[in-house]
């Protein structure tokens, strides 16, 4: 039963997670409210893994949570759950894209997907930028994870670093954290 309710809940969610890893957190937070399979703050931390761990970050997520809540075969199971749709969809969409790419209206269609897309990504960062502040528990915790929130956005903006620079930076910041 566990397996069906993996697959149909992980299906759901690549159903509509146009956009790439992403888009699937939104849906993901949503999934932490309605099972016990996982909370907000483990969903934080399965962002922080899947982030730092090859591969697409759904994918990451639905494994790590399949794995997590039936063993290896659950993992397996949510894992074909999300990546099911967006493999049908690809093979549908290349087949009729083919045909239309000239067009306006597959154009149109693309031009209303965007700033969808991007809504659905910026929903995500403030809920996830919450849930982080939400969980820290004493002030010295929360002056030091807003510190290097706006550590990491200054250099983000200010030098454009390569991502695996922030990795690097957030584990040996997160070790120094540990230690105090």
């Amino acid at each position: 039963m566990i397996y069906i309710a993996l697959f149909f809940s992980f299906f759901k969610i690549g159903l509509f997670a146009i956009g790439g890893g992403l888009a699937t957190v939104p849906f993901l937070f949503q999934l932490s409210e309605e099972t016990n399979w996982f909370s907000t703050s483990d969903l934080v931390k399965m962002i922080a893994i899947s982030e730092s761990t090859p591969g697409p970050l759904g994918v990451n997520m639905a494994t790590y949570t399949g794995l997590q809540t039936a063993g290896v075969w659950g993992g397996l199971v949510a894992t074909l759950g999300l990546v099911l749709p967006m493999l049908l969809g690809i093979i549908i969409l290349c087949h009729f894209l083919k045909r239309f790419k000239e067009s306006e209206w597959v154009e149109a269609i693309f031009q209303g997907l965007r700033p969808a897309v991007a809504m659905m990504i910026f929903g995500f960062v403030l809920r996830l930028i919450k849930t982080i502040f939400e969980h820290t528990s004493t002030p010295e915790t929360f002056g030091l994870s807003l510190g290097i929130f706006l550590f990491y956005l200054f250099l983000t903006f200010k030098f454009k670093w390569h991502p695996i620079t922030f990795i690097v930076l957030a584990a040996i910041l997160g070790a120094l954290k540990g230690l105090l």
